[in-house]
């Protein structure tokens, strides 16, 4: 009888192993938003307390040369989801405006695109998104919800359909006067040098002005700027808006215990769903600004309030990680950290406080397509599959997530559409030496402004500029006069040859190369030339999503959790739990 008992369990457990070896694996993504590379340890920081963030880099692997798509936040998650440069899905924009300011715009990812989250929906994964969207969210009506999450594979949704902003936060200041200071000073003194000229002209020559007809323009110009003043006093009850699903649950938001309530929705869905496949990408509000921390953290950190938000999110970080350790899931889960792009470097409040990160040696920050723009964290965790604190150095993409995560889960690839990422596996296993990207491509919105080289077997990295921003004033890290740089005319220098860069020497990107210092200039420029034509062919036109139409607030598309005539103001939100304890989460470590 013992015999037998003993058979049984051993056939139990043998069966229970090969289910477990069996099972695909899950996923946990975390992407930060406006993180700098230079704001962990794991990659040089040593003034800024991220243990649970490094923990992967210590226990995984880093990827010291992970390049975002894009260098703004609608266009890098586009391409982040869809494994496609966002040129290829109407994510880039033809004009200045290069990401999604109102929830009330007709723009976003369109929905015959493939996100990686829905082919895991279709292979049965539960997949939720905890945070920040920003890929739209109505077309014609103001519940249609045709660029929700839910329309490209997300089964749950806590979050913000659009994103954080200054204007989000009590006396936090104003993004769209800060973005439109230039300009609304060059039509401010364009008005007032016209009446000026008018009235010299009525008044020393025999040109009649017609003052009559100028007053109408004016009067109607006046109705028009009182109904934008209008709409941007109502901006933090329009736009700063929580979502549960499809369900406002409070408008504005509230960033009270904020960093806290998305955590434990998050570790709230890996206990619903511990016993079968699933994906969460837990999309950070920190560190955008408006920064906000919970009073714990508040004051703790070595770099003001930005670096007490980083150090809250890392915290956040360790929970979830705590909650696949305690759940038995941490060796079957694939845990990703990266951040959408580069630091945003012209952040600075109104007090003068930096309210923006730091790109370690790598120049110019968030909207440039400068290192310090797209180059972001890159760490991958996978115990008993990934070799703990291995490096990889060659160029790797945040698009590489795309074939990588379907792979893996056994989905089927797209067939009728390019994928430019390519499937890390191989590299991280070290069953290869260098990634299967030779080029990778650098747009500025909708403008091809650089080009990366990795020539196969060899381990130099040529980059070229065919274009770079203005930073203001001169020998600044960015734009302080348009609040992000942008990407033509007054704005830009054009570089005929464009500027090369030897980024295995020169990281920093600060010497060129030239003829003299480089004898094979002249080959590698025709390689870098020849491979943008090549790319430029595969491109084929697609409907703009950030076209002016589409980026335009319009009344009838706005979300409101009571009447529009009403204030648009609800807190329908619950109780998420008592604030942590910073210190003895930071301890954890």
């Amino acid at each position: 009888m013992n015999v037998l008992v003993v058979f049984l369990l051993l056939q139990w457990a043998k069966g229970l192993l090969s289910q477990r070896a069996n099972r695909r694996p899950n996923y946990v993504v975390l992407m930060a938003d406006d993180l700098g590379i230079g704001d962990l340890g794991c990659y040089g920081n040593t003034t800024l307390r991220t243990p649970h963030i490094d923990s992967l880099a210590k226990d995984g692997v880093l990827l010291s040369h992970h390049i975002a798509a894009a260098s703004l936040c609608t266009p890098s998650r586009a391409a982040f989801l869809t494994g496609r440069y966002p040129i290829r899905s109407g994510m880039a924009s033809f004009h200045r405006l290069g990401v999604y300011l109102f929830v009330a715009g007709s723009g976003g990812l369109p929905t015959n695109e493939s996100t990686f989250v829905k082919l895991l929906k279709e292979e049965g994964y539960s997949t939720a998104l905890i945070g920040k969207w920003h890929l739209g969210l109505n077309c014609k009506t103001s519940d249609d919800h045709c660029h929700h999450p839910a329309r490209h594979g997300f089964d749950y949704f806590y979050g913000l359909p659009l994103t954080n902003l200054r204007n989000c936060g009590l006396n936090s200041g104003n993004v769209i006067i800060a973005g439109t200071r230039s300009i609304t000073s060059f039509t401010l003194q364009l008005v007032t040098v016209g009446l000026f000229t008018l009235l010299l002209l009525d008044y020393l020559t025999s040109v009649k002005v017609p003052w009559g007809a100028l007053g109408y323009a004016f009067l109607v110009a006046a109705i028009l700027l009182g109904i934008i003043v209008f709409f941007f006093t109502q901006f933090r009850d329009f736009n700063c808006i929580l979502m549960q699903n499809e369900k406002i649950i409070q408008q504005p938001f509230s960033y009270d215990n904020l960093m806290q309530k998305l955590t434990n929705e998050a570790t709230d869905f890996l206990e619903r769903n511990s016993d079968h496949p699933f994906l969460l990408f837990m999309s950070y509000l920190h560190v955008h600004t408006a920064l906000y921390a919970t009073p714990e953290f508040r004051g703790k950190s070595k770099h003001g309030l930005y670096g007490d938000c980083v150090e809250e999110m890392d915290w956040s970080v360790g929970q979830i990680l705590a909650s696949l350790e305690r759940l038995g899931l941490s060796e079957q889960t694939l845990v990703y950290f990266t951040s959408d792009h580069g630091a945003h470097v012209e952040e600075v409040s109104d007090r003068g406080e930096m309210h923006g990160g730091w790109n370690g040696i790598y120049k110019g920050g968030k909207s440039t397509n400068w290192e310090g723009g797209i180059r972001v964290p890159g760490l991958l965790r996978w115990p008993g599959v990934l070799t703990a604190g291995k490096t990889v150095h060659g160029p790797t993409s945040n698009m590489d997530i795309f074939p990588t995560v379907v792979n893996l889960a056994q989905a089927t690839m797209p067939s009728n559409r390019i994928i430019d990422g390519r499937d890390l596996m191989p590299l991280l296993r070290g069953e290869v030496q260098q990634s299967e990207h030779e080029f990778l491509f650098h747009y500025c919105n909708s403008h091809l402004s650089a080009v990366r080289w990795h020539p196969r077997n060899d381990t130099a990295v040529w980059k070229a500029h065919f274009f770079t921003p203005n930073f203001n004033p001169e020998g600044a890290q960015g734009c302080f006069d348009t609040h992000v740089c942008l990407c033509n005319r007054q704005f830009v220098s054009y570089h005929e040859p464009p500027l090369l860069y030897d980024l295995l020497r020169d990281p920093s990107e600060t010497s060129p190369v030239t003829p003299a210092s480089e004898p094979r200039y002249h080959q590698i420029l025709k390689v870098l030339l020849a491979a943008v034509e090549d790319h430029h062919r595969s491109v084929t036109a697609v409907p703009n999503q950030l076209s002016v139409n589409n980026v335009l607030w319009k009344p009838w598309l706005q979300p409101c959790c009571s009447t529009l005539w009403q204030s648009c103001r609800c807190s329908n939100e619950r109780d998420n739990g008592p604030p942590v304890d910073s210190d003895s989460s930071l301890s954890d470590a």
